[in-house]
């Protein structure tokens, strides 16, 4: 199993929402620093050759035309609410210029949502044009993920749908049943050189049990607020940490501006990020100035600063 250095770019670092709410007056709503202007939710983290998207909100589309993006090797889910899983419906576009099924990489529970909510996903026989998916059901244990091997090639059979091109030319469709699109991701075992783990953080999201990522000296987690002792351990020698949180006041289903301070406090990691960030908080240039006193004031031992749409951290 490979450890090395990762490169993660912010698409999103806004609420559920994003900012500007639709309607809102404030001063960051109407703000014109770049940086205040936040998509929902998601990175994109470039980790030993792969390209990797961890949630495909309801920006996805616009996020992946911002930066380019035409090849995703796999896409994480943390958890099933719209902002994070609203914009699966676009990977139709990667999956004609790619010609790969997208690798999706989820919870059971996550992936039995996903069937209730893209019916037409999973109909058979297929509907010509529906976005094609590969899921792979994990855990919080570390999984694999490999570079990309496959022989089988997607094409676009006009008026009939996608189909596999195997290395003898052959053709056949995609899936005949929901068990052809399911299959659980392999778990990652101890002197595997070849393989690429992946460390899931577990988190409840209120009640709703949700899943961070550790790529090499990165931690992304954003939507929790519990943060089991459990885990703690797979946060030790980060270079970066990313932690979400919506307001100043103790909230439901988010850490509260002073519980991720305490956090990036005990986890210490060099550089600790703040994501899902609400209008509750001043405009960027003003909330990074009040992070620097407050991190001073309480000695904290990291360097705590807001995360926005673009920031690149390796």
């Amino acid at each position: 199993m490979t450890g090395g250095r990762a490169r993660l770019t912010f698409l999103g670092t806004g609420t559920s929402q994003g900012v500007p709410i639709i309607g809102c007056k404030c001063e960051v709503c109407r703000s014109k620093d770049e940086r205040d202007k936040r998509f929902r939710a998601s990175v994109f983290v470039e980790y030993e050759g792969l390209n990797i998207l961890v949630d495909a909100g309801p920006d996805f589309r616009m996020q992946m035309l911002r930066l380019g993006i035409s090849h995703l090797d796999a896409i994480l889910l943390t958890h099933n609410h719209k902002d994070h899983t609203g914009g699966l419906d676009d990977v139709r576009s990667l999956n004609y210029v790619d010609r790969r099924a997208a690798e999706i990489y989820c919870e059971r529970n996550v992936l039995e949502d996903l069937i209730r909510e893209y019916p037409y996903v999973f109909k058979f026989p297929k509907y010509p044009g529906a976005p094609e998916w590969m899921l792979h059901v994990i855990d919080e244990r570390p999984f694999i993920l490999r570079k990309d091997t496959a022989e089988k090639e997607l094409v676009w059979v006009h008026d009939i749908g996608y189909h596999y091109r195997l290395p003898n030319g052959q053709l056949i469709p995609t899936a005949r049943c929901l068990d052809d699109m399911i299959d659980n991701a392999p778990v990652a075992i101890a002197g595997d050189a070849t393989a690429i783990s992946i460390i899931p953080i577990r988190g409840l999201h209120d009640k709703l049990p949700v899943l961070g990522f550790r790529f090499g000296d990165i931690a992304y987690i954003t939507d929790m607020s519990t943060l089991p002792e459990s885990e703690f351990a797979k946060l030790q020698g980060l270079k970066h940490l990313t932690l979400n949180t919506v307001g100043y006041n103790k909230h439901h289903s988010h850490f509260s501006l002073q519980e991720t301070l305490d956090l990036a406090d005990r986890i210490q990691a060099e550089h600790t990020w703040l994501t899902h960030l609400s209008h509750s908080f001043p405009v960027h240039e003003v909330f990074d100035k009040e992070l620097e006193r407050m991190c001073a004031e309480q000695h904290i031992h990291s360097i705590v600063r807001p995360a926005y749409d673009g920031l690149v951290i390796e």
